[in-house]
């Protein structure tokens, strides 16, 4: 049966459920569909000026993605002298050659295929990048850090020690986090739910940002929060910081109880580049 464009064909075998199972050209489409998210000629989202957010879930492709793991069978991988795994045939690691221009430092750490790494990135043991990321170039990848499923890197971008940015595959229209240019994430930070954090901006170690949290602007006297349309965006340039806020009602007030809160406690200015400058050394 001929079908037309790669998403046609995507969307039809999706759309056949189990019945795409074992079928030759369902095979054949989710692997081209694999192969052009490892080059960076897809992406699950990708930048749109003309949407207000400036980004664009291609939800098709997170159909493939979710397509391949319909498709693969449990299988063995790894080798007889080093580690074994168990996990869907289509999904093997990626391995890379020096051509490529990854750096991927010895001592644990993997990047699922499906995931596009650009040039010039550092992925330092043990690190993971899931399925249908996308990390552009010069980003460094650092120890215990994770890259989510479909997640969007930008360039230039320091994933610090433990810093988890989440995945998501389902709702397939969801948007996934998105970190913009030039971030720094800092240690222990964490990133869920399709929160977008601009360009040049900072996170502070232990920062964690979800669609549940506020984060309150010192700097520009606003409260910025997820909608039933748009997910949490962290302003280009901002600096943010783990806070808390007083409890002030019930036993919390009673007890003297906070929560976190992220504060915005200024924007980048030539001290923070300079304090950023030390990035270059390590690389």
């Amino acid at each position: 049966m001929a079908i037309g464009t790669l998403e046609e064909r995507i969307e039809h075998w999706f759309a056949l459920g189990a019945e795409a199972v074992g079928n030759g050209e369902a095979v054949a489409a989710f692997l081209e569909l694999r192969g052009a998210l490892e080059r960076g000629e897809l992406r699950s989202a990708e930048p749109d000026a003309s949407l207000p957010l400036g980004w664009r879930v291609n939800a098709w492709v997170k159909r493939g993605i979710l397509l391949g793991f319909r498709l693969g069978a449990m299988v063995e991988m790894g080798s007889e002298n080093g580690l074994g795994f168990v996990d869907k045939a289509t999904y093997p690691a990626r391995r890379f050659a020096v051509s490529d221009g990854v750096r991927v430092v010895p001592g644990g750490s993997s990047v699922r295929s499906g995931a596009y790494v650009s040039q010039g990135v550092v992925v330092m043991p043990p690190a993971y990048v899931n399925v249908g990321a996308y990390v552009d170039e010069g980003t460094m990848v650092d120890s215990h850090a994770l890259v989510g499923s479909c997640a969007q890197i930008g360039k230039r971008v320091h994933l610090s020690a433990a810093a988890q940015v989440g995945g998501v595959l389902e709702p397939v229209n969801a948007s996934p986090v998105i970190i913009e240019d030039d971030c720094l994430i800092g240690g222990n930070t964490g990133v869920y739910e399709g929160t977008v954090v601009r360009s040049r901006a900072v996170l502070a170690a232990g920062t964690v940002l979800t669609r549940g949290t506020p984060v309150f602007d010192l700097v520009k006297g606003e409260i910025y929060k997820a909608t039933a349309e748009m997910p949490l965006v962290i302003p280009e340039g901002a600096v943010v910081v783990p806070g808390s806020r007083a409890v002030t009602k019930g036993k919390g007030a009673e007890w003297g109880l906070s929560v976190a809160a992220p504060v915005i406690v200024k924007y980048r200015d030539e001290k923070t580049e300079l304090s950023l400058a030390l990035e270059d050394l390590l690389r």
